[in-house]
């Protein structure tokens, strides 16, 4: 196939309805429709050095053909052209990590300061040591990208309120404590982004099957590592006894992102330099149903001297705007000692700081991102001139 001589001409009217009506044997206003994608697609594609515009430029230098599968062919690499794109696309709406406990392996990005908080409230009755615990809280996570899009800071914490019912051997009492039940600032870094650091499969233009086929690279996910400190200042009922009031934090986080599911795994250590040491699985997975809203579903476990249980965690997160989500959830366990239920409500915002998007070198997704950033900045640059600011 022979190439127009002046590529950067190939959307001039020149190319008409007729034209594409010849190339892909259709009537003249599907022809029209297909005419006006093309424009678009190309508006997209800020790089004339990509696959996606060199496969355009291919498209329109079809000529009249009798051979079906050369129509096919065509037909099928636009639908290539516009998956590569909406997969490419950079989407500047809130990351959060709630309703869920577990910790996504992206951070917030650049100079964007994000809150997530909730309230939720539940009960837990001990049958070991005849408790009924009725218990409200406020959770919370403040995070803030900083210097660059791969670090993340956080502090995370948790105000709670226990009223506390016993009957013990027939000896009944009621008790109350309320304090900062969890507080821990730390860092998140991302060390590996497949998205990123592998390249991205070019379609096969020949073979539907091969486009089908599994990729096993898709199952490498994003990888990040986390460091952190708990703390606690003044007298708090929440820590056992001997328990220090500073303890540092580790975990592993990884991330699968598969279209309209994601996969989290943390595995976390905690209170290193304590006797009792703590160590926690989770396990979240997301599906999106539509633009604005997605469920989930969560196992944790947890496996410690002082406490150890396996909790199921479900709910759902509804985006309003691009910076603003609200989201609920329940939890159960699956012991007596104590059991325990929660149901929770919560909000995440985030005050987006950033005027362009940072990007590192040499990256496939960075190149993405930056190619829409000037897109953007062209777009607002005319949309002033309009106005005649």
């Amino acid at each position: 196939m022979s190439g127009p001589k002046k590529r950067k001409n190939i959307f001039r009217p020149k190319y008409t309805n007729r034209t594409i009506s010849t190339v892909f044997k259709t009537p003249d206003n599907d022809a029209s429709n297909i005419l006006n994608l093309f424009a678009k697609i190309k508006r997209s594609l800020q790089n004339e050095r990509s696959f996606g515009y060199k496969i355009i430029i291919n498209l329109l230098s079809l000529r009249e053909t009798s051979q079906p599968i050369m129509r096919k062919t065509a037909i099928f690499s636009l639908f290539l052209i516009i998956a590569s794109n909406l997969h490419a696309q950079y989407t500047e709406t809130i990351n959060s990590n709630r309703p869920g406990q577990s910790q996504g392996a992206f951070a917030v990005g650049t100079n964007v300061i994000q809150l997530e908080s909730g309230l939720y409230f539940g009960n837990e009755e001990h049958s070991g040591l005849g408790t009924d615990t009725d218990l409200w809280g406020i959770d919370y996570q403040l995070r803030y990208g900083l210097l660059f899009e791969n670090l993340e800071l956080n502090l995370t914490g948790a105000y709670e309120s226990q009223d506390i019912f016993r009957n013990f051997l027939g000896t009944t009492s009621e008790g109350k404590i309320s304090n900062f039940r969890a507080n821990t600032i730390g860092a998140k870094y991302l060390i590996f982004d497949p998205y990123r650091s592998l390249e991205p499969d070019k379609p096969n233009l020949y073979s539907w099957k091969a486009n089908q086929r599994f990729k096993w690279k898709t199952l490498i996910p994003a990888v990040s590592i986390y460091a952190g400190a708990n703390f606690s200042l003044g007298d708090n009922p929440y820590l056992y006894e001997g328990e220090n009031k500073f303890s540092p934090k580790a975990a592993l986080i990884t991330q699968n992102n598969w279209g309209r599911w994601v996969l989290v795994l943390n595995f976390i250590a905690d209170k290193l330099t304590e006797e009792f040491r703590s160590y926690t699985g989770i396990i979240t997975f997301t599906h999106t149903l539509s633009q604005n809203l997605a469920i989930f579903g969560e196992y944790q476990t947890i496996k410690s001297d002082i406490y150890a249980d396996d909790i199921l965690r479900a709910g759902g997160a509804y985006l309003i705007g691009k910076n603003f989500q609200f989201d609920i959830s329940g939890l159960v366990n699956f012991k007596d000692t104590p059991s325990k239920w929660q149901v929770a409500a919560g909000v995440s915002y985030r005050l987006d700081l950033h005027k362009v998007d940072e990007f590192l070198e040499e990256s496939n997704e960075g190149n993405k991102r930056r190619q829409r950033s000037r897109k953007l900045s062209r777009e607002r640059e005319e949309t002033d001139d309009g106005d005649g600011n």
